[in-house]
């Protein structure tokens, strides 16, 4: 039986100056490509680092929790080393807690001796406030400096201003004075590649030869987007947001938040957006802000040296990424909430609100979108909205549901064949094939060969006075006494159903694309792509109301509320019912959606109908399959996260799932006096285990303790690197007092220091759904089975993950249950 072997890269650093090295950016996976499978022989260490002294709970037979002894208060010399974690290992929010409190007690109990330790206090106080400043600060320049970026580099595939070579085809048009209303965006300093090259502006020649460089320009982002990220930083790819939900919930990766990470994802992430790739750059957002936090947050030691606490900024500096990448900073608030973090104290929900609130302020005086808002689709609706509209808004939430089950079983099976194939190991070449079908695709057509940004803003866009898009295209009342915002509904012109087949080309189109290029090896988003199928589905529903609501509006359902000449329906309000709907489908987020939604539109007046249709698109993505885009993603990389949403309905005890089972290896475990240096080492070497009990005798099997393989290895290095005579025949010595020895023995090893004396242990008979529960909530790594004070097993992170898929899978758990003696 054996302390199970939790996530083990493959190798296990046995020497003190290994241990105490920082791994390099270079000594990590590649970010998407990090795969644990629990279906392995191999065990990894989920253990990580080490459950030291002062895991402050104990619940033995059913559960009663008492008290221990402090961690700090058993060190008399803490051991360099001591109390830190390996990559890819959780950590122990409890001795992480009570490190806390132990050094919030011993700066409370100096800062009265001194001004000196008084400004220190006030430091350590205010330091985090501080740093989730400095995260906001950076994240809101970031972000306004990505979306300056991304927009020039996104006009430079059909042209370019020479008159400014650093303006967009908007801001160059700005200051012309030879543009009419019909064709706003066209003026002589800005030049298309074809009058650039060839000299012609209209023609056949000039659509080819623009149709080539948008191709050339497309190819060249994506081909040195994905070249920065596989030579600089791996984990600049994908997403962000499912690595940062299994950080979040205590896993280390290093570099995944380092600096060049931060460094390469900014700029890939411009030239991914730029490329046209069906991407958004909102949810990669995340992982830059979350970079940001954990950079600044190693300023303060209060969060370099706690890992718990460090989660806390990570926590806020989410928050502060949503809120630049919607301008919604309580949306981002309750997204950090529901979405990505699982320890949230009270105090992180302030600091999260500050960190949202100082990256909108800045984001908001950088103005990048030239409006005076803090996104590019910001709308505000005139028309309110009838109740005989809840019912296209629902049949929007079923569409959303839909899209979100199709999806996420699309994508993951198509990731799942790529990790699984010879195509996996050629991730430049993949990109440069999904951005070329792209490029050629997408540029006939008008909707899919803008920016998905500028889309979405046009589909959310009510057609007033002023608008001169083929969606406004509606034959005029020639009557019309004058123009006012609410314009009457009108009949639909020949552009607008040559904009509705447009449109359904375009949403096959993203469709088919959004499932291919989302986990490619580029920062990927999905929040965009997902709006923009949605939006696409909405405009078009919400002209089809707005037809029938034209030319039957003597039927009941209109007679109430829609007379003649009346603005009754307005389609920019269904697309974006559509964009919430299949955005919920995809992400099963609900309260913080409707929320980032309706800051999105200025109002709270659509607040129903956008709850009608999230509410709508998650019952139904959910009849398919509970899990969200991230949580699948998650389950497919092998993360250990134990999702807080899933439920645990099953009868299995704590004997079912305990490690070792029947057939296998006894437990290794450790006496507290017996055992020799050689003998540890020997068990180090010979194990990949992260951790042993620690047993009075191998007669009587009591529990004394834990020791973890990392605490074993560091102190018996040190112990011979800084005490005389400690030999591989030293007694290790694991108990108060040290026993009597013959006067020749060589001098005994004393580790109790290293010892956790309070392990968290579980009886045999205890239901897994009790065990299921503690492991969620109080962040274990593992936890001990005893019957009576005996030591019979061990239960892992990793042993309840592969029981909650053995349970999937319809795997009886009971066909593995076997009866077990005391002894």
């Amino acid at each position: 039986m054996e302390s199970e072997q939790l996530f083990h890269r493959g190798y296990y650093r046995n020497s003190y100056n290994s241990i105490t090295s920082a791994s390099s950016d270079e000594e990590l996976l590649d970010g998407a490509g990090v795969i644990m499978d629990f279906q392995t022989s191999e065990d990894d260490n989920l253990l990580d680092g080490d459950t030291a002294v002062g895991t402050h709970y104990t619940m033995t037979n059913g559960g009663s929790i008492n008290s221990s002894t402090h961690l700090l208060d058993l060190l008399d010399e803490p051991i360099p080393g001591v109390g830190t974690y390996d990559d890819f290992h959780t950590i122990d929010w409890v001795r992480e807690k009570c490190k806390d409190r132990e050094r919030h007690r011993r700066i409370n109990s100096k800062k009265k001796e001194s001004a000196w330790e008084m400004t220190k206090s006030l430091y350590d106080a205010w330091s985090g406030w501080l740093v989730v400043t400095l995260t906001g600060l950076a994240s809101g320049a970031l972000a306004g400096l990505i979306d300056i970026a991304a927009d020039w580099m996104t006009d430079l595939k059909e042209g370019i201003c020479l008159s400014a070579l650093w303006y967009n085809h908007e801001q160059c048009c700005w200051g012309s004075n030879e543009t009419t209303f019909e064709e706003r965006d066209k003026c002589p300093q800005w030049k298309t590649w074809a009058e650039l090259i060839i000299g012609q502006a209209e023609g056949p020649g000039s659509y080819i030869m623009n149709y080539i460089m948008y191709i050339f320009w497309a190819l060249s982002f994506a081909f040195l987007a994905v070249s920065l990220v596989k030579v600089f930083a791996p984990y600049a790819c994908g997403s962000g947001i499912p690595e940062i939900k299994t950080i979040l919930s205590g896993f280390i990766i290093r570099g995944y938040l380092g600096k060049w990470t931060l460094m390469i994802k900014t700029i890939t992430l411009v030239l991914a957006v730029a490329s046209g790739l069906s991407l958004g750059k909102e949810g990669p957002l995340v992982h830059v802000a979350c970079c940001c936090g954990n950079i600044f947050s190693y300023l303060f030691p209060k969060y370099s040296t706690n890992e718990a606490k460090k989660r806390e900024v990570l926590s806020a500096a989410s928050a502060a990424g949503v809120s630049v990448a919607f301008g919604a900073p309580i949306g981002g608030v309750l997204f950090s909430l529901e979405e990505v973090s699982y320890y949230f104290p009270l105090k992180t929900l302030w600091r999260s609100f500050f960190a949202a609130l100082v990256a909108a302020f800045v984001l908001r005086s950088i103005n990048p979108f030239g409006n005076s808002r803090l996104v590019l689709f910001y709308v505000e609706y005139h028309t309110p909205w009838y109740l005989f509209e809840l019912f296209p808004f629902i049949l929007l939430g079923v569409f959303g549901g839909l899209w979100g089950a199709f999806f996420i079983r699309a994508n993951i099976a198509w990731c799942r064949r790529r990790k699984s194939t010879k195509f996996g190991k050629y991730p430049v070449l993949e990109v440069i094939i999904v951005a070329a079908i792209t490029a050629v695709i997408a540029f006939p057509n008008p909707y899919t060969r803008l920016n998905t940004s500028e889309l979405i803003k046009e589909l959310f866009t009510d057609c007033g006075p002023l608008e001169s898009s083929s969606l406004c295209d509606y034959r005029n009342d020639m009557n019309a006494s004058k123009i006012v915002d609410d314009i009457p509904d009108r009949p639909a012109g020949v552009g607008v159903y040559s904009a509705i087949w447009q449109l359904c080309l375009a949403l096959i189109f993203k469709i088919i694309m959004t499932v291919f290029t989302f986990g490619i090896k580029v920062p990927s988003g999905l929040f965009i792509p997902s709006m923009a199928i949605g939006a696409i589905a909405g405009r078009i529903v919400g002209i089809a109301v707005e037809q029938l609501a034209y030319y039957h509006h003597d039927w009941f359902i209109f007679k109430e509320w829609c007379e003649v000449g009346a603005d009754c329906i307005t389609p920019g309000l269904y697309a974006m019912v559509g964009a919430a709907a299949c955005l919920g489908g995809v992400t099963r987020m609900t309260v913080s959606l409707v929320v980032i939604v309706f800051e999105l539109t200025g109002g709270l007046e659509y607040i129903v109908p956008l709850m009608a249709a999230v509410m709508t698109s998650k019952w139904v993505g959910d009849a398919f399959g509970r899990e969200g885009i991230y949580e699948a993603h998650i389950r497919l990389n092998g993360y250990p996260f134990l999702d807080a949403k899933e439920e645990f309905t099953h009868t299995t005890l704590a004997a079912d799932v305990m490690r070792p089972r029947r057939n296998d290896p006894p437990l290794a475990v450790l006496t507290q006096d017996n055992m020799t240096v050689d003998d540890i080492e020997n068990m180090i070497n010979e194990t990949s285990y992260n951790g042993f009990p620690v047993i009075m005798s191998k007669e009587s099997q009591r529990l004394v303790g834990f020791a973890l393989r990392r605490d074993l290895t560091i102190a018996i290095e040190s112990a011979r690197k800084k005490q005389e005579g400690i030999v591989g025949s030293s007694r290790v010595c694991f108990a108060q007092h040290t026993p009597s020895l013959p006067a020749e023995s060589p001098r005994p090893l004393k580790l109790r220091s290293i010892l956790d004396m309070s392990p968290f242990t579980v009886t045999d008979h205890t239901p897994m759904e009790i065990v299921v529960d503690i492991f969620r909530k109080l962040g274990l790594r593992q936890c001990l089975v005893t019957h009576n004070g005996i030591v019979l097993g061990i239960i892992t992170k990793k042993n309840i993950l592969e029981h909650l898929e053995q349970l999937k899978q319809h795997v009886d758990p009971l066909v593995i249950r076997c009866v077990r003696s005391p002894h």
